[in-house]
Formats: structure tokens, sequence, C-alpha cells
């Protein structure tokens, strides 16, 4: 059993590993088709002399660097370098409007942008003109930069090739960068409003990094791991779970092409470990469910059999007269599902929003080790992980992190205090009081701990709907079932100070083409809503769901949303959480004609 020394910062971990990997692959992205990669030594030659060069253009110790690029290489290097170079990194995600970049641009005061393309910089450029603390912008790709006023501009490439890479001299001068000194700020998704710039230290990310381990090491074993990146770097799960725990374990980091190809770069990649969020569970069990039903009777009834034994299974064991059935299933249906996941799969780590509990033991089911973990970026993000060894329970969250308190206040809040808690919130040192108290961390969560130790969060305090009765919804719990639904790709509940919820529905594309089809009715999403028959399916999809729900917490009506949620309309954060002022603001009219009449 091997654990994650204990380093001072976390440019002297990468530097560490790279001296021991060498020659070794490291960073892979595809080129021309094929899968490219950059070796421990050629990354840290990048580094080393990317960060000498930030010191040649005038950064100095402690001020601030953008990073505006798409998950690369590039992206690592970039992080890594500014680090080296005593600086703080600011991530911001390249879905960003001009107006998110110049607010972060603005708060964050950093005196630097590196930026990856000409597309992106076009939307990035006209907040750099406007800044009057930016110096330099650094352009990772050829760019058309016109004007830049005061800002110097530099080329990526030729940035790095007038530097001659010391190594040495770079790590040596990082080693008196401390685990309390700051690694990086960055701003949360704004579910709620406008973002908030989280002050994560070295130790913090390092807490994260060596908990994280420890959960490999001990429940799986420790080996030669292979990642695959495809949430954005910028989004604080991808950068410490996905960038420096695979750092501190030495592994190798393969760049998805996209979501859209996130299915084959798996099974071309087959990686070990995989940093998700649950809404990308949500769609692959609705295909792989689809594509079951359409090879007939036999693989359908595997299916049950097998979601039925894995539920008896995570609740405390599989009855004798089970296993024959098991082992067919070992040999039948799981080798084909394990196959589309690479082959290797050791765990699929499941975090940044809450994962309904089905999804869980429907994965389980078919062979594949899904852990739910729990985190906030005010915690570096990760604060808990389901362990095998600790019993896997799909309700709860698992265990804290090794030297991770946590507590339960008197309204079942729950606390978190340890190194990985953040320094606050930059500039805003209201909401830092307000979310740190005596060393605690006030996660807005509600919970509590059960008998072997696991978290179980079973409300979210300002997520909480409270009917005009008093009785308190939990809107995430509901919304959750609703998608489980085939009918159902999107939901969001309201009903604050009402007497009963309402919703608000995306229909799921592929059901509604196929029930246009079937029933002679437009394509269209937008007309075919309009016809009755439609309308009806979905309402009996919401009745079922109504079944299982108790009387506080059924849907009574719903209309459904003009188009689906998304990034780009930014009804959704970029780690696919829904943002419910956005919603509010375009569909609140509409959904409180629902309690009239």
């Amino acid at each position: 059993m091997r654990r994650l020394e204990h380093f001072p910062n976390l440019v002297t971990m990468f530097f560490t590993r790279a001296a021991e990997k060498g020659d070794a692959p490291f960073l892979w992205h595809k080129e021309g088709g094929r899968w490219v990669s950059q070796s421990w030594r050629q990354v840290a030659e990048q580094v080393a002399a990317l960060a000498a060069g930030l010191k040649r253009i005038g950064l100095r110790p402690g001020e601030h660097v953008m990073l505006v690029s798409e998950n690369r290489p590039e992206w690592c290097i970039a992080d890594l370098a500014i680090m080296a170079a005593g600086c703080v990194t600011v991530p911001t995600y390249i879905t960003n409007t001009e107006r998110d970049h110049h607010h972060i641009l603005e708060d964050s005061e950093a005196r630097a942008v590196i930026v990856s393309t000409d597309k992106l910089a076009r939307v990035v450029m006209p907040s750099v003109i406007r800044s009057s603390r930016v110096r330099a912008v650094i352009g990772i790709e050829k760019m058309r930069i016109g004007q830049t006023g005061d800002t110097a501009f530099h080329d990526w490439r030729a940035l790095i090739d007038s530097e001659t890479p010391d190594i040495a001299a770079i790590a040596s001068a990082a080693e008196g960068i401390g685990r309390d000194d700051l690694a990086c700020i960055i701003y949360t998704s704004g579910t709620g409003g406008a973002p908030r710039g989280v002050m994560q230290h070295h130790g913090a990310i390092l807490h994260n990094a060596a908990g994280c381990t420890a959960v490999i090491s001990e429940d799986f074993g420790w080996d030669d791991e292979v990642f695959l990146s495809f949430l954005p770097l910028s989004h604080a799960y991808e950068h410490s779970g996905g960038q420096f725990f695979p750092i501190g374990l030495g592994a190798e980091i393969y760049y998805s092409e996209g979501l859209d190809k996130l299915a084959a770069n798996i099974e071309e990649v087959r990686p070990t470990i995989m940093v998700v969020v649950p809404r990308l569970f949500e769609v692959l069990r609705q295909r792989m469910v689809k594509t079951i039903e359409k090879q007939g009777t036999l693989p359908q009834a595997l299916l049950r059999r097998a979601l039925g034994i894995g539920a008896k299974e995570l609740k405390g064991g599989l009855p004798f007269w089970d296993k024959p059935m098991d082992m067919i299933l070992d040999r039948t249906l799981r080798p084909k599902i394990q196959a589309r996941f690479g082959g290797r799969m050791k765990a699929l780590v499941s975090g940044g929003a809450p994962l309904n509990p089905d999804i869980g033991v429907f994965f389980h089911s078919l062979g594949l080790t899904l852990l739910q973990g729990y985190g906030q970026t005010e915690a570096a993000p990760v604060i808990s992980c389901n362990r095998p060894k600790a019993g896997i329970k799909m309700d709860t969250v698992g265990p804290p992190l090794p030297d991770t308190e946590v507590a339960i206040a008197e309204d079942g809040e729950i606390l978190v205090r340890g190194e990985l808690v953040m320094k606050g919130y930059w500039r805003n040192e209201a909401e830092t009081e307000r979310a740190l108290v005596d060393g605690w961390l006030h996660t807005g969560d509600i919970g509590h701990i059960d008998e072997k130790g696991r978290i179980v969060i079973t409300d979210r305090k300002k997520d909480l709907i409270v009917l005009d009765k008093g009785d308190n919804v939990s809107p995430q719990k509901v919304e959750g079932i609703l998608t489980l639904q085939p009918e159902i790709a999107q939901a969001m509940v309201a009903g604050d100070r009402r007497p009963y919820l309402v919703g608000l529905i995306v229909p799921d594309a592929e059901w509604a083409r196929e029930f246009a089809k079937t029933h002679g009715l437009p394509g269209d999403i937008a007309l075919l809503r309009e016809h009755e028959p439609f309308r009806a399916a979905v309402s009996a999809a919401v009745d079922r769901v109504n079944r299982d729900l108790s009387t506080t917490e059924k849907v009574r009506r719903f209309v459904f949303a003009d188009e689906a949620f998304s990034i780009e309309n930014k009804q959704m954060t970029p780690s696919l959480k829904i943002r419910r002022h956005v919603l509010r603001e375009v569909y609140g009219p509409r959904m409180d004609a629902l309690y009239k009449g």
C-alpha cells in the first residue's frame, strides 16, 4: 500500500513525479486522428521554460494570471508554469460571455491572460483592452490580434522557445512556495447569481490528492493509472480530481475530444479512473436501456435480473439462490457493458451534483464500480467519497477523506474543517465570514452521519422549497426521479410559498421523435407539444413518478420548456447543474400561471 508523500506545494509534487517518470508518456491528445503523447520530461521542460518566460515579461510572485482554454496539454502546462513562477492561476470557462470574462478579470485583478484559440480571444480581448491592470496576453495558438493598447501580446511557442528550460533552477525556486500559499482562485459556476472567487491554497489541493490516493491505494491498488479528462478543467472537480490527483499518482492523462466523441474515446483510451458528473450517467443509462430494449426479450430479462441482484448486493449481500444467475450475468451481459467502458475501469467517481441512487444501482448491477463523492469548490473540492472497504451505499456519499473533520450542526447543516478548506472568497469578506466560522466551513447542505461513518445528504439549505403550509421539499430529489423517466430529459420544480409543486419539463428528444413517428404527428417538438396525445404521454410519466412520492412532493401541473437547458443558453452551469434563477426569469410567469384556474 503506497501513500502520497507530504509535498510543500503542487509544483514540487509535479517536478518530483517528472524526475521519477522521465521519458514515460504523460499527456495525450488527438492529432490527425491519432493519439499523440508528451513525456513527463518534455512537459517539465515546457513548464520550466514558460515559468521563466512569465518572469521575464514582468510577472511577479503573487500576481494573478487568467487562463482561458479548453482541456488540452497546454492547460496543464500553463497552470503549472503560472504556479512555478510564484503566481496564482485564475481559470475561467470557455463558455463564458464577454461580460463573464470582464467580471472575473476585474474582480481577480489579473495581470496577464493566457488564451488558447483565436475564437476564445475574440471574446476575451474586449475585456483585456478595457482593463487597466492586464500587462500581457499569451496566445497558445496563432491568432489575429489587432490593437491591444498598453497590453503586450506574446506567442506561446516563441515565449517558451526563447528560454533555456532549466528544470533544476525552477524546481529549486518553487520549493519556497508553502502549502499555505495561494495556488488558484476558482470562480464558482454561479447557480444562484454572480460567481465568487474561491481562494484555494496549495495545501488544500494536496490534501485532496492525498485523500483520493488513499482511496485508490487502499481499496483498489495503486498501479499505472490512466485518466480521461473531459469535464472542464476550470471547474474545481476536474482541476483537482482530473489533473493534480493523477499527477500525484504519476498517471497518464488523455484529453477527450469532447462529449460527442466521449464514448469512442473511452473505448480507445481504456481509462482506469474517470471523474464524471451525474448527468452523464443519466444520459448513458437511457441510451443503454434503449439499446437493450431493441435487442429482444432475452437481453431485457437479463437486465431485469441484473438490476434485482445488484440492488440485493448493495443492501447487504446476495442470497445463495441468486449466485448461479449472477455467474451467468458475469459471462453474458456485464462483459459487453464493461467493454464499452474500456474493459479495465477501476472506478467511475461521480461528483459535482447529487446522484440519484437508482442510477448508482443500475451501473453497479452491470459490473461497474460507481463511487459517489461529495464536495464543494470551497473544499478543494472533495470532502468525502464512497469506498468499497466501508461498504458502498448509494444513498450516501461515503466517509470523509483522511484528515478531514465533518460535524453536524444543531440545525443539521454539514460542517467541514481541515487543510482542504478554502482561505475565503477573494475580495468578499462578508461572504467569507458567513461561510467560515471558527475554522468550520458551513456547506449549506443538510444531512447526518450513518452508523458506518458515511455522510448522508438529505437536503440543501438554500435550495429547499418551503410550501405555504410549512412543508419542506428537496427539489433535486423530485427532479432526479422525473429525469429517470424515458419521456423526460430535464426538469425543474418550483413551489416556494405555494400550495403544491409545479414543474418545467424538457421532453427527451429521441423519445419524442419516436412518439411522433408512431402517432403520425409533426416531428418538430415545438409543434408536437401542442398535441394532446403527446402531452398526455408526458403527463403519464409525471403521474408514475407521483405514485412513489409523498403528498407534498407530488408535481401537480407542468409546462413544457421552449428548449433544452444548456450551457449555451445559460440555463445550466458548465458542470451541468441547472441555474434556477435563470430558469425562473424565463419561465416564472408561465409556472405562476399554473396556480390559477
